[in-house]
């Protein structure tokens, strides 16, 4: 076992999951499939490369403990978030929910240190590939006010003792109280169906 092994497949997390000989032998063997493939795209030997980092702002009032997988500063100055998937592909009709996350980031970018990113880069390793969007003062600026919103309804309910339930079809099938509000909620299949 290596020491990243032994560091993250503790003896707590492999009981906590069920970890056998044989799902722990194709996890191995995806890791290494994915840590190739991003070895085919890009050449961490090449450029100067930004380097993950840990933010914590307030925009719009929002606050915000976030962490960038990247920021690239190019030759010419500009600046690229570049956020790491290990899931798959995104259909392209939705880049505006594929890139939400990173747009937010960008605008949190934007009030840390002064500078909106150009370019979100989109690195889906497990596929090798990228995509790319440039970043638009617009979307910046509506991603920090659904936050602030948010950050505001959420305040507002924490004030008044009453979270009232904004069930969706997204939300309710990953909610763990799906059976104490189904009647008042979403009808959600379940994960076997």
């Amino acid at each position: 076992m290596t020491s990243a092994e032994e560091e993250i497949l503790t003896e707590d997390v492999q009981r906590d999951i069920a970890l056998d000989d044989t799902m722990k032998a194709r996890l191995l063997q995806e890791t290494d499939a994915i840590i190739a493939r991003y070895f085919e795209m890009e050449d961490p030997r090449g450029s100067p490369r930004g380097r993950g980092t840990a933010y914590r702002r307030r925009r719009e009032g929002c606050p915000a403990l976030w962490h960038l997988g990247r920021l690239d500063r190019a030759e010419d100055g500009t600046l690229t978030i570049v956020d790491y998937k290990t899931g798959g592909l995104p259909n392209r009709n939705y880049d505006s929910q594929t890139f939400a996350n990173a747009e937010l980031y960008a605008a949190l970018c934007e009030a840390q240190l002064g500078e909106r990113p150009t370019k979100i880069r989109l690195m889906y390793v497990a596929h090798g590939q990228s995509i790319e969007r440039p970043v638009s003062e617009v979307v910046v600026n509506a991603r920090a006010q659904a936050a602030a919103g948010a950050w505001s309804r959420i305040t507002r309910y924490y004030n008044d003792g009453d979270f009232p339930a904004t069930p969706s079809t997204n939300a309710c099938r990953f909610c763990a109280f799906k059976d104490l509000c189904r009647s008042n909620g979403v009808a959600v299949p379940d994960a076997k169906s």
